[in-house]
């Protein structure tokens, strides 16, 4: 194992094999350390955040994937589409705050029309000239592809026209076919959300991935999931933050008990060394709670995320964190850390006031 540890301090890559030693085996003080090590290398001792708002416009859902608490079929009691009016209210609700990002995600509403999707980036382009829009998953940019006889590079090229500026991350889960199969059967295959991905990097639209675990995937199937992200970014460059997602147990059908908070850290650490062509690494607290986020900037992550508000999908799987943080707050989560909380924009570039 020694020879793996000497390895991350030379700044040299490590196989799957290697990171694989080190999630199972290495102690997490000395884990955590690597991971801390590596995170310094890069930033210091900065931690970043952004002001975003999110909007999760539906949760009406063609798919049911096992891990979701968020989905509802169409006409069942708490489903809800926003219309683009409404959109409009919940933007201009907030138009005195210096928000820098909108985060639009949301379900597979089959009664939704294509023209909607454009419709909802043009509105909140014309209420916030100003802010970065990222928005609808890969597995949202397929659905559409499907339904409209359009590729990839098509729909991706109408909604740069209507005002988007990236895309999330979201979609990923795990990239196993067998455990796809299992989660989330109806979704588009891990192949698939790849080549959305490098598609939209091809165009020069920045994305971000993320990883779903702490459900029934094993360390191989984590670090094969994040082989397959660290190739793509050997390629393209394209992503910008990697973030990942501990899955949520409560509300959803899968009979799994979640990760833990070492396993969390542990997470954060290993992604840090082994994905070294991604810059950033998210601690999202609105997934994790604040004092695991805390504890992984110790670990290798760099990033708070955000000021959030009315984030649904999380939340709905019962997760116990705020659903949204004033910014005094967020700093003095990350000052009480240790760390200097630094304003960042959608592409990770440093806002100075």
């Amino acid at each position: 194992m020694q020879k793996y540890i000497d390895k991350v301090r030379n700044g040299e890559r490590l196989s799957i094999e290697g990171a694989l030693e080190l999630a199972k085996n290495c102690d997490i003080h000395t884990l955590g350390e690597l991971g801390k090590e590596a995170r310094e290398k890069r930033f210091g001792n900065k931690a970043f955040w952004v002001y975003n708002q999110h909007l999760n416009f539906t949760n009406v859902c063609a798919n049911a994937c096992r891990f979701c608490a968020f989905y509802k079929r169409a006409g069942a009691d708490g489903s809800y589409t926003y219309s683009i009016d409404d959109v409009r209210e919940r933007i201009r609700s907030r138009a005195h705050e210096p928000i820098r990002e909108i985060h639009i995600v949301g379900g597979l509403n089959p009664d939704l029309p294509y023209s909607y999707y454009m419709d909802l980036i043009a509105a909140i382009r014309e209420e916030r000239p100003n802010v970065a829009i990222k928005a609808f998953t890969a597995v949202e940019i397929a659905h559409l592809a499907q339904h409209m006889g359009k590729s990839h590079k098509e729909i991706l090229t109408d909604m740069r026209a209507a005002g988007l500026d990236a895309l999330p991350g979201g979609g990923a889960e795990v990239f196993s076919p067998k455990l796809r199969e299992k989660l989330c059967p109806e979704k588009l295959s891990g192949e698939e959300w790849l080549k959305i991905h490098e598609t939209a990097h091809g165009m020069g639209i920045p994305t971000n991935c993320t990883l779903l675990f702490g459900h029934i995937e094993t360390w191989e199937d984590r670090l094969e999931h994040m082989a397959a992200l660290r190739e793509l970014q050997d390629r393209t460059g394209g992503f910008k933050v990697f973030i990942p997602l501990q899955y949520q147990p409560k509300n959803n059908p899968l009979e799994s008990q979640g990760t833990d908070g070492q396993d969390y850290l542990r997470m954060i650490a290993i992604a840090r060394i082994f994905m070294d062509n991604i810059d950033h690494l998210k601690a999202y607290w609105a997934f994790s709670g604040i004092k695991a986020a805390q504890m992984a900037l110790h670990a290798g992550a760099d990033d708070f995320d955000g000021t959030l508000v009315e984030e649904k999908v999380g939340h709905a799987a019962g997760a116990s964190s705020p659903t949204g943080m004033t910014v005094a707050k967020l700093e003095e989560h990350i000052r009480q850390a240790g760390f200097t909380p630094v304003e960042r924009d959608t592409f990770f570039e440093e806002v100075h006031a």
